[in-house]
């Protein structure tokens, strides 16, 4: 991707609920072209974009609040042309083909530098050269990815996730807050 020019600077949209990382990306990202917007949750995001659609957007997977995946889906019917990459620590594939689903461009597991995200921008179509991964899911690893989907499906409220896989909040809160098993999956 080309670089903004200084007189015409594309509007970024930065969400993440960690401070230090959001303020470091907005540096980068501003000396790269962009006028920044910062948001440290979903919600506010949304805000600043309902009056303000930006042309781009990196949002975070996992927040309080409300999950990534529905400002992605907020942000995308705003403004179609808005270009999302989504960022997690917890790379899914669930959550990956979701993201894209509800109108992400790209998807990157962190840790991330900014001239990755710069080029996931300009990510129009798929790779097929992508390598193949030949070992099979972990137990652990699909449990945690049904679980991501499910989450999904029931935009990220624990309660009613945990009614939906007949599970006590509790366990499905403790199963949240591990990292899921070594996965073998080209997205990691």
């Amino acid at each position: 991707m080309n670089y903004p020019e200084q007189d015409e600077k594309a509007t970024l949209l930065l969400v993440d609920d960690d401070e230090d990382f959001l303020n470091v990306l907005a540096i980068a990202m501003e000396k790269r072209g962009f006028t920044v917007t910062l948001a440290y949750s979903s919600e506010s995001a949304f805000e600043l974009a309902k009056n303000d659609p930006p042309e781009f957007a990196v949002v975070d997977l996992k927040m309080s609040g409300h999950s990534g995946l529905v400002l992605v889906r907020q942000l995308a019917a705003l403004e179609a042309g808005t270009k999302i990459v989504v960022l997690t620590g917890y790379a899914s594939i669930t959550t990956a083909i979701e993201a894209i689903k509800l109108g992400a461009t790209h998807y990157l597991a962190k840790p991330v530098d900014a001239d990755e995200i710069v080029a996931a921008f300009d990510k129009n179509t798929g790779n097929a050269e992508v390598e193949l991964s030949s070992n099979p899911l972990t137990v652990n690893r699909l449990e945690w990815e049904h679980i991501q989907r499910v989450l999904a499906e029931n935009d990220g409220n624990i309660s009613a996730t945990a009614r939906s896989l007949n599970m006590h909040r509790r366990t499905l809160q403790r199963k949240l807050g591990k990292k899921p098993s070594a996965n073998p999956s080209p997205i990691e």
